[in-house]
């Protein structure tokens, strides 16, 4: 008999399961991501994507676009959703493509991203900067002055980040214009030169944010320190925010916020990807991980890939139940 009722609960179990594989609610139905260019981004862009094929659905591989891009994109509805909305350093670019009326953003991914400017430890000590204002010293300046035209030159930030709005902005507000230079361009190449410098012994002055890799190599309080800002000052839409810490210290930047966000229609007619993108969220520290073994030459997509697979092996029980509640909201 009981033999009898195992084997029932059994079957009845295998029906329930291949019911929902053939209702599973992404059934038919394409996801198009996008991200930035930053590839440290693809980790926690396909464990989204991951979590949505559970749920049924088509996922492509993501589109990498400028993230000014992305959010009109996304607006547009040409593509589904990108996983690093930075809030409130995005919040111009999230406005400026039609805000909470085209975007679904419910849930935090990601918390505490911090940002700000560094220096080695060294320099630190021996001339005594905690603030990035005492660069307005040419004498200080010219320390971290790598091209010998008397200012110093900070390792800043990719037009089109949103972190090189800021960084422009406090140059001015600070009164740095005659003695530092904000270097932009390719983040990677610039912070590799930096790396090489600091290896050599010489100076360096730097924009980072983690989750990073950056902030493993240079460790903060060993190899580098942060500096702080002499009052809080943003541009635009995060004017009014005061970026210091409950502690009293000032880094410039207020600390971040890392969320999902959607085209706003496509998720109220897919309410299990909405309630999954409103769940998930992703340790900072598990990002730092990943990216510094990418750094470390775990950079290919198959390394990503099976980055992506180990970590939900790990993490088995809290992605099911995110998968589960999805599919529960989709009845």
């Amino acid at each position: 008999m009981r033999k009898t009722a195992l084997f029932a609960a059994a079957f009845t179990t295998l029906a329930v399961t291949q019911v929902s594989a053939a209702d599973l609610p992404g059934k038919g139905i394409t996801v198009k991501p996008v991200q930035s260019t930053i590839s440290e981004e693809t980790f926690q862009t396909l464990l989204v994507s991951r979590a949505l094929e559970k749920l049924g659905y088509s996922v492509d591989k993501p589109s990498e676009v400028d993230y000014n891009v992305g959010y009109t994109t996304i607006a547009a509805g040409d593509a589904t959703y990108m996983a690093t909305n930075w809030q409130p350093l995005h919040d111009d670019m999230y406005e400026a493509a039609g805000g909470d009326a085209k975007f679904y953003r419910e849930g935090d991914y990601v918390n505490g991203a911090a940002q700000g400017y560094l220096i080695d430890k060294k320099t630190a000590d021996q001339y005594h900067i905690t603030n990035i204002a005492q660069l307005k010293d040419p004498k200080l300046a010219k320390l971290f002055d790598t091209n010998n035209d008397g200012k110093a030159d900070l390792t800043g930030c990719t037009p089109g980040w949103g972190c090189e709005a800021v960084i422009n902005h406090q140059i001015q507000a600070y009164g740095l214009s005659n003695t530092v230079e904000h270097n932009q361009g390719n983040y990677s190449a610039m912070i590799a030169d930096t790396i090489t410098r600091y290896k050599q012994g010489k100076p360096i002055l730097y924009y980072t944010w983690t989750p990073y890799w950056v902030s493993d190599t240079l460790k903060p309080g060993k190899d580098v320190v942060w500096l702080q800002v002499p009052f809080s000052s943003m541009p635009g839409a995060q004017k009014d925010i005061d970026t210091k810490l409950a502690n009293g210290a000032n880094y410039g930047f207020p600390v971040n916020t890392m969320h999902i966000v959607a085209n706003k229609a496509w998720a109220e007619k897919n309410p299990a990807a909405a309630k999954l993108f409103s769940e998930m969220k992703l340790p900072l520290a598990d990002i730092n991980a990943q990216n510094a073994r990418m750094h470390s030459g775990e950079s290919s997509e198959e390394d990503i890939n099976r980055h992506v697979d180990g970590w939900i092996k790990a993490h088995q029980a809290q992605f099911d139940k995110w998968v589960n509640d999805a599919l529960a909201a989709a009845k």
